[in-house]
């Protein structure tokens, strides 16, 4: 598990967002069309497994922001 500058426990998807400088839960939110929840536990819960739509609709949201990534490379799936 790792930590934020908080202290927060976080997953590997959760710290990756923490460490970028112009993106966060709410843009990432904004951009995917996913809830509030389902941002916050992917983030937050390392034994939440999304389902294959939400992970479709969070890598479109991903490169809408112009990142060159995938949810799937910080997933256990």
């Amino acid at each position: 598990m790792l930590f934020n500058k908080l202290g927060q426990k976080r997953t590997k998807f959760g710290y990756w967002v923490d460490s970028q400088k112009d993106i966060n839960q709410s843009r990432l939110i904004d951009a995917s069309g996913i809830s509030k929840g389902t941002i916050y536990r992917l983030c937050n819960d390392s034994k939440f497994r999304p389902k294959h739509s939400t992970v479709v609709c969070i890598n479109k949201g991903l490169k809408k922001l112009k990142k060159n990534v995938k949810v799937e490379d910080f997933l256990n799936l």
